[in-house]
């Protein structure tokens, strides 16, 4: 199978509210979607939307990185040109969106879902938690609308406004909620070690299953006293790429590790990261860089496979925060995604009014 062309489309999607955590506040999303076409008259899709606040690299890198390699692929092989991709060399999130079409023409040749092409044992059902944004006064009208479409996992990011505040309103939204909701909270490295800890005591009766990345700076020596003082997971996310992962994986401080593909270098690297902390005993979540619809339908299909006995609440229900997609997303239904048996990676076709000015 060989490629024959290619196209590199801009978009500028803007949010329905603003998107607040510890490192900023975004109200669009920019990027691109990567189309490849074969000879044999496939069509493969990528998405390439960088957030370097995420732990990918700058828009500007990664146009650099798709222009120089896009180039040179009509005419080659997809199996040699997926063979012949280079480490993420700096550059994860556009190295993920290239790996991601060339894996939806794969897996479509196959006459494979992409997730049983990555695992074979891999299911249709993906269990997501809700995405509610910040810890604000809104939380328990916002949980109200996603607990009646069938959500159990509800996800809050912290560290935007004073702990004891924050604690203050994660204690109001535990007073409304039915009995079996579990909350995930994410400071996206807010804290000191010291309010770090004075947080992870402040929720020692809540119904907290996880938090991620609670401080800015994680050593793993400070990790592994928090990890022993928290009755709930402590997990590592965008910090992912400063660890030493051998040292973690061999001896980790924390119970649970957060992949984000394109943070990752793409859905190859991700998966095999998974397993390795599957073998080190760490739990495994996929969560969406508040992606657009072609790189939730990759996660989407990275979480079937890595989800291995299923039953974890993957964090990919975000496209709702978009006033307009790409595309069509997975549609979530009852809190999960049932992904299609459709081969390939399952995104059908882009919408074409959401082209617009890119990064």
């Amino acid at each position: 199978m060989r490629l024959a062309g290619f196209t590199l489309t801009p978009f500028r999607l803007p949010l329905r509210a603003p998107w607040r955590n510890s490192r900023g506040t975004h109200r669009e999303r920019r990027g691109w979607l990567i189309t490849l076409n074969t000879r044999e008259g496939l069509t493969g899709h990528g998405e390439c939307a960088p957030l370097p606040a995420a732990g990918t690299e700058t828009p500007p890198q990664a146009r650099h990185w798709l222009q120089r390699r896009l180039a040179c692929l009509p005419g080659r092989g997809v199996e040699e040109t997926l063979a012949g991709l280079p480490p993420a060399d700096g550059c994860p999130a556009a190295r993920c969106a290239l790996e991601t079409a060339l894996l939806d023409l794969l897996s479509q040749a196959a006459g494979q879902p992409l997730r049983r092409w990555l695992e074979p044992d891999a299911g249709d059902r993906v269990r997501l938690n809700a995405a509610l944004g910040a810890a604000g006064g809104e939380l328990a009208v916002m949980a109200r609308g996603v607990l009646s479409e069938g959500f159990k996992t509800l996800k809050i990011k912290v560290g935007t406004a004073p702990p004891a505040r924050e604690l203050g309103r994660i204690r109001d939204l535990v007073r409304a909620l039915p009995a079996g909701i579990r909350l995930r909270l994410d400071a996206n490295r807010a804290w000191t070690a010291g309010q770090a800890e004075r947080f992870v005591e402040g929720l020692a009766s809540l119904p907290v299953e996880s938090l991620e990345e609670p401080l800015a700076t994680p050593e793993p020596g400070t990790l592994a006293r928090l990890q022993a003082l928290a009755r709930f997971d402590i997990a590592l996310d965008e910090s992912l790429s400063d660890q030493d992962l051998e040292r973690l994986l061999a001896d980790p401080p924390i119970r649970r590790i957060v992949l984000k593909p394109p943070a990752r270098g793409g859905l190859l690297p991700a998966l095999e990261l998974a397993r390795r902390a599957r073998a080190a005993s760490l739990t495994c979540i996929v969560t969406s860089c508040l992606d657009a619809a072609v790189g939730i339908w990759a996660a989407a299909q990275l979480a079937a496979a890595v989800d291995l006995p299923a039953g974890q609440a993957h964090g990919l229900a975000t496209s709702g925060w978009f006033r307009q997609d790409i595309g069509a997303p997975p549609p979530p239904g009852r809190g999960q995604f049932i992904l299609p048996e459709r081969p390939g990676l399952g995104f059908s076709s882009p919408h074409p009014a959401t082209a617009g000015a890119g990064p």
